[in-house]
Formats: structure tokens, sequence, C-alpha cells
């Protein structure tokens, strides 16, 4: 919703000042409410536990109870055909190991998230400009963005000097995003077209600009997507779908 505002009622709903920034005790209670600007890591498990996981689905376990069943038949009418079981045995091990590929691949979609996080910030805090770890970042924060850094939090543009932001990351486009703090734009507008906000993880190629924090952390965009990768819901594979 922020890009649908001027800069004067975002200032206003941030209860921030242009002129001096957050106070340290602004901060600090907003800190408390809102947490540290950082991605969480959802809880890392075993390979083991990976595997294991995987067969606690009905579907699967009807697979197994299919091939025991059909295993037994055929000893108890002594042929020897022990091929069907044999064969569902064979996709079920191969659907968990898909699975645990899945969950390794998001694991690894994460870590690389993190990556892009910026580690320092230049921030305007009681009037006067500091750099401070960016995990201290609040929503309301006063930020100075330079050429060839990473964007700390997701912020409503002040002002721009020839911002060109690269937003791969987050919209798959290569081609810098000429930036320009005037515009209002549209409730539904897509990412890559919202020109009067930056966003965490992307980085400045070229120009300067100021900016007024609105999200951190898990709340901004790269957090939502952050958040789908460490849901406890893992992604069902194939197998799984086709049988549903």
């Amino acid at each position: 919703m922020w890009h649908t505002l001027a800069i004067g009622e975002v200032v206003r709903k941030l209860n921030t000042d242009l002129n001096t920034g957050l106070s340290e005790l602004q901060v600090n209670k907003i800190k408390e409410n809102v947490g540290l600007n950082k991605l969480n890591e959802g809880k890392k498990e075993s390979i083991f536990m990976k595997f294991a996981k995987q067969f606690n689905d009905f579907m699967i376990l009807i697979l197994i109870g299919a091939a025991i069943v059909s295993a037994i038949m055929s000893y108890i009418n002594g042929d020897g055909d022990y091929l069907d079981s044999v064969i569902i045995l064979v996709i079920v091990i191969l659907n968990a190991l898909m699975g645990v590929i899945q969950e390794s691949k998001a694991e690894k979609s994460l870590e690389a998230l993190k990556k892009l996080a910026s580690p320092t910030a230049k921030v305007k805090r009681n009037g006067e400009i500091k750099k401070i770890n960016s995990e201290d970042v609040v929503p309301g924060d006063y930020i100075i963005i330079e050429n060839g850094s990473y964007i700390p939090a997701d912020a409503r543009l002040i002002k721009s000097y020839n911002l060109k932001v690269e937003e791969s990351a987050l919209t798959g486009e290569t081609v810098p995003v000429l930036k320009n703090e005037k515009a209002i734009l549209k409730e539904k507008s897509p990412t890559g077209d919202i020109i009067n906000m930056v966003w965490a993880s992307t980085i400045v190629v070229s120009g300067h600009g100021e900016a007024v924090v609105t999200s951190t952390g898990m709340n901004t965009k790269v957090g939502k997507i952050a958040k789908l990768i460490v849901s406890d819901n893992s992604p069902e594979t194939p197998l799984q779908r086709k049988l549903r």
C-alpha cells in the first residue's frame, strides 16, 4: 500500500521525521514489536529425518500396505511373483528421494536469499547519519542509499538522484529499474513497476537516494518468499499430486 501514498502520508503513518530520523527510544520500542530485520530459518533436519517425513502421507502408506499385501499373497499362492511389490516399493522410495531433493533445494534457496542481505545500513537517527548493522533497521528509519550497496529493507523513496536498482532477485528482470519518488501508483501494481519504492536484497547499480523503511525482516517482499520456503508444508512430489 505504501506505493499508493504521497511522501507526507507515509511519513505521518510511520511517525518518523525527515530532518532527524527516529530517536533511539522510538527504535527500541519498534524493535520490541517487530523484532530484528533478518530472515528467519526453519529448523534444520538431518537427511534421515527428511527421508522419514516423506512416508508421513496417507496415500504413501496405502501404497506400502498394497506392496506388503501383494507380497503376502504371492507367498501364500507359492507362485514367487513379487514383481508388483518390488515395483511399488521402488516407486515409493524414489518418491521419498525426490521429496528430500526438493527440501534440500528449498534450503539452498533460503541460504541464497540470506546472502543477498545487506550487512550494514546507513541511517539518520537523532539528526545524525550513522552506519549500523542492517539487523537493527526498523520501520520508520530514514536510510541513505548509495551506489553499489544492497537495500537493507523495503522502503518508500523520499529523494532519488538517477537511482537505478537491479531487482532480478525478486522480479527476474535483469534490466535495472529507474526509480522516481514522485510517482503515485495503483494498489495492485506489479512489483517490477513500483518505481517509488526499493526492496530488501536488491542492489543499487547507479545513483543514490534517501528513503523511509516501511517493512523489515519477514514482512519484506523477500521475507515473504523466505516464509514460503521455510513453511512446514513441504512441496508435493509428482507422485503425490498424481495420486490425489
